[in-house]
């Protein structure tokens, strides 16, 4: 992928993009106008429609290419189509996905589903937990369509989840978790400090939108 091109003497080169957020400044990883910069993976697909990312179909991801990412804080802005939807953001991904389920058992999902005990679910399955990992501090995710903010911070082993200005996550590598009760919930175990990030579409009938994937670098 090339963020633009240079002339070396009778050869024009690649330009690659490259993730280069200052600390303290925000960066865009989603333009508002295509999916430059971003990968799909597994069943369903993700568009971009009238200035928003909208996911259709699934059980898939779309993945930022731009390397792994740690020490910052991910800013997601999303709204469910419906009153109640079913999607995720992706963290800690070891390497770059190449098909749905690494993800799933290898990094986190930040979940996102107000309703999860219409899927016969607890609270550790609701948004902003990391999905079947830890009970959320707080309930405020919101029904569709209002805008919902989730901010996931990655300080080394501390992830942090605060969604609509309360903390919903506050989690260390090692903490302990609860076993698992569903074939589907991802496999215990410690995620890197850096990894890949992701957007999840997960039926035809959970459409959620994103306007906004921004990055913040940590001040050290």
């Amino acid at each position: 992928m090339c963020k633009g091109w240079m002339w070396l003497g009778l050869f024009v080169i690649c330009i690659p993009f490259t993730l280069q957020a200052e600390s303290g400044t925000w960066q865009q990883l989603f333009n508002g106008k295509d999916l430059t910069g971003w990968k799909h993976v597994g069943p369903g697909s993700h568009m971009v429609e009238d200035g928003l990312i909208k996911s259709k179909g699934g059980m898939g991801l779309l993945y930022w290419t731009g390397g792994k990412l740690g020490n910052c804080t991910i800013r997601v802005v999303f709204q469910m189509r419906d009153h109640n939807s079913n999607s995720g953001v992706f963290i800690r991904i070891p390497i770059e996905p190449r098909e749905e389920w690494m993800p799933v058992h290898y990094g986190y999902e930040v979940q996102i589903d107000n309703e999860p005990e219409k899927s016969n679910e607890d609270d550790y399955h609701i948004t902003g937990a990391l999905y079947s990992l830890t009970k959320p501090l707080a309930k405020t995710g919101k029904p569709g369509p209002e805008w919902n903010t989730m901010e996931i911070t990655l300080d080394g082993p501390h992830t942090v989840v605060v969604l609509n200005g309360a903390k919903v996550t506050d989690y260390t590598e090692g903490d302990p978790v609860p076993e698992r009760k569903f074939d589907f919930e991802p496999q215990r175990g410690r995620r890197p400090l850096e990894g890949y990030i992701g957007l999840q579409n997960h039926s035809d009938s959970d459409v959620v939108f994103f306007k906004e994937v921004a990055i913040k670098k940590l001040k050290k």
